[in-house]
Parts: C-alpha cells; structure tokens; sequence
C-alpha cells in the first residue's frame, strides 16, 4: 500500500443500544481488518454469553466496565486500512455526561456517522451529537439509519426519519449530509450491499467512506505557520544555521515567499523549505518543516508566519470563544488559568460569562460557573497577544486548550468565535 494513501479520521456517534460498536466491529470484520485470534477471542466470549451469533461490538468496548454494563464509556480508537484509504474510527460515548469524550474526538474528525436506531427514530441524543459535531467544525455528516431489519427495511419509516433529521440538520447549516439505511447486525448497506435494500440507490457506507473528498477540509489559501522550535545545531558544519521549525497549519509557503512573522509585524522572505529528507521548493499544511529566512530576526517559540491573504489572522489579548468545560472541578472566575494556542502558551481570565448552551434543546441560559460537560460562550483575556483565526476559518488556529497552573491539567478546550 502506498505511503501517500489518504488517512480519514471519523467517529461513531448515537444513542446508547444504537449499534455504534456493532458497526465499527461490522466494518472492521467485512472488510477483513481483524486476526484471528481477536475475531476467536469475541466468538467465545460471545458464545459464553449464549448468543447465537458473534457479538462483533466486542472488538470495541474494551475497557471492563463497559464491557459490564453494555455501554461505550471512553472513545476507542481502531485502525483499519482499504486499497483505497487509511482509517481512524473513534466509537464515542452516547451518554451525555461523556460529552466531553465527544468533542475531544470530534475536534479532529473529518466526517461524523450519527447512528439512530429506525424503531425509535430522531432523538435528543441525535439532536446533541449532532450539534456537537456542528460546533467543533466537522465538514461531513452521515446519519446511518440502523437496525433497518427491525423495521422490515421499510423506505417509508427511512423517509420519514431522514425527513425529520434534515429539517434540523437545516437550523445548524449543515450542508454536506448523506443518509444511509443499514443493519449493521446483519451487514446491509456497510461494507456489502446487501439484498434487502435494492430500493436504496445511494453508496454503501465504506463506498462512501473511500470516495468522500477531504481535500479540501484544510485551509489551503491562508498560510499560517506557527513556530515550535528554534534550530541552531552546536556543530561546526552548521554553527551559523538558524531554522525555524514547525507544522503548516495552514496554506503553502514556497522558497523566496514574503512572509510577515506576528505578533512583531516583522516581514523577510523564505529562503530555504529543510525536511528530514531533503530540500523542498514549497510545503503544504499539514507537513512539517524547517524553514529558513533571508534576514536576521527576533523570533521565538509561538511566533507565526503568515502571508497577505483575504483572512488575515487577528493579534489580540482578548477574545470570544465556545468552550467546553472538562474537568470535574468547575471554572472558577477568579483563578488564572494558561492557554495553550498552537505553540505558544500564556496566563488567561475568564473575563465573562456569556451564557451556557443546552446541548439537548440548543437554548442558552445564563450562569456564573461551569461544570464537567457544561458548553458556553465565554471571554477570555490573555497576558500576551495570540494570532488567531476563527476556528469557522482554520479548526487548528481557532482552537485552543485551557490547562490548571496548579495541577497541570487540561480542564476546556475551546474554539474560538
């Protein structure tokens, strides 16, 4: 398989007992992406639990205690790959006090699989997940109507759920969403076809999974280029070399470029693009890179690169965002916390609170803390300027995290308005 395959990152969302895991397991089992002993391992436990047929969800629900309970607690990450692409799954928890599991995986996703079980429809777990995967920004939605054998593969019951779906859908703006019927349980419409739903003509969900286009899903035209690493080799070969090194985060930056380095407004031109293997002409987000300037500057760690565009980024101490609160301690207004943004790492407030979102209805109600799992609208002053984008424009510099000083945990990630 070539190196250059493309990697799709995508979760499994839903209601509890939609089937998540079963469909994970299903597509790792059809297309022939699990050894023997795992799939051995799952036939006995299943037959120990005197099922009559293999209970594939196994191949997911890892941890003991969801093992226990039935349920999907933590998100478990699976890898499989097709001639045609690589894959990352995440099957994320579908109780609400495991919101913060979702988000954490949806910050990355490419494409979001919203389950719903066809007896029981549209949901207020649907509605949540669904925002979720709105909120952090993932640019494809398929809403995977399962258990399709339960309703005798009715297109009328299909319609009317897809009907339904769409109509909310419609308030979020979302656009690029494929509905799909499926019986995961028995492999309709997953990796096979299947011969029970000839009345659908769309693509089966790996078909969709392998064609879906994600070229587009990363800013190309605004480049931004934060800096990690200052490179200067204690070598006489390379006593006088000074790089910056680093991940493009967004855009494309080529030899002899005039970039302008932010938050100083300092401006030189590109004079070397360095790899691991070689010298490039011009690099693409998201490769990482070691570049070089014709001039002399002051540039340090959380520094950024960029060039003129129609976005350019904003340089300010304080801003708006959506965050969702993490830890089980609430936010407490008057403790500082740091802010992580791209590389560059400053003390922050919580200078308002706006209002808190429910996840279930979309309402927003006022309040004075936050709580694990709570989603709000905030302000934040920072003690340094960060260069931002707004996380609409570019998920990686419009995102950030928010960590304890005391005990260096990671309590809100945020993105930012």
């Amino acid at each position: 398989m070539s190196n250059t395959t493309q990697l799709l990152r995508f979760i499994t969302a839903g209601s509890v007992d939609d089937g998540k895991s079963t469909l994970i397991g299903r597509l790792l089992h059809d297309s022939k992406s699990i050894f023997e002993d795992q799939f051995s391992a799952i036939s006995k436990t299943s037959e120990k639990r005197g099922m009559a047929a293999v209970d594939l969800s196994l191949l997911t629900d890892g941890l003991q205690a969801e093992r226990e309970q039935g349920i999907t607690i933590d998100v478990a990450y699976r890898y499989f790959a097709t001639p045609k692409r690589k894959f990352i799954i995440g099957d994320t928890p579908g109780h609400e006090q495991y919101t913060r599991n979702m988000v954490t995986a949806a910050s990355t996703a490419n494409l979001v699989i919203i389950l719903i079980d066809a007896r029981r429809g549209v949901l207020v777990q649907t509605r949540r997940h669904t925002y979720l995967a709105s909120l952090v920004g993932v640019p494809h939605i398929v809403l995977a109507v399962n258990k399709m054998d339960m309703v005798d593969y009715s297109q009328a019951r299909f319609d009317e759920i897809v009907t339904e779906y769409k109509k909310f859908a419609a308030q979020l703006e979302l656009h690029d969403v494929t509905c799909i019927p499926m019986s995961a349980l028995n492999g309709d419409m997953v990796v096979d076809r299947g011969d029970k739903l000839d009345w659908y003509q769309g693509p089966a969900l790996l078909e969709l999974l392998e064609e879906v286009e994600i070229d587009h899903d990363v800013n190309t035209s605004d480049f931004r280029f934060p800096v990690q690493w200052v490179c200067r080799p204690q070598t006489e070969e390379h006593h006088d070399f000074r790089g910056f090194m680093g991940r493009i985060e967004a855009g494309e930056v080529s030899v002899g470029d005039e970039v302008t380095v932010l938050p100083s407004g300092s401006t030189t031109k590109v004079k070397e693009i360095v790899t691991y293997d070689g010298k490039l002409q011009t690099a693409f987000a998201p490769q990482s890179v070691t570049i070089t300037l014709a001039d002399e500057i002051d540039i340090s760690r959380g520094d950024m690169f960029v060039k003129s565009s129609n976005h350019p980024p904003k340089v300010e101490k304080e801003f708006e965002a959506m965050l969702c609160w993490l830890s089980e301690t609430p936010l407490d207004k008057n403790r500082k916390y740091l802010v992580k943004h791209t590389t560059r790492t400053a003390k922050c407030l919580f200078s308002r609170l706006f209002y808190r979102v429910d996840v279930n209805t979309l309402e927003p109600h006022e309040v004075d803390k936050l709580n694990m799992n709570d989603i709000a609208r905030v302000a934040i002053k920072v003690q340094q300027p960060l260069v931002f984008d707004s996380y609409e424009i570019d998920r990686a510099t419009g995102s950030f995290i928010v960590i304890d000083e005391a005990t260096n945990n990671t309590v809100a990630a945020g993105m930012i308005a």
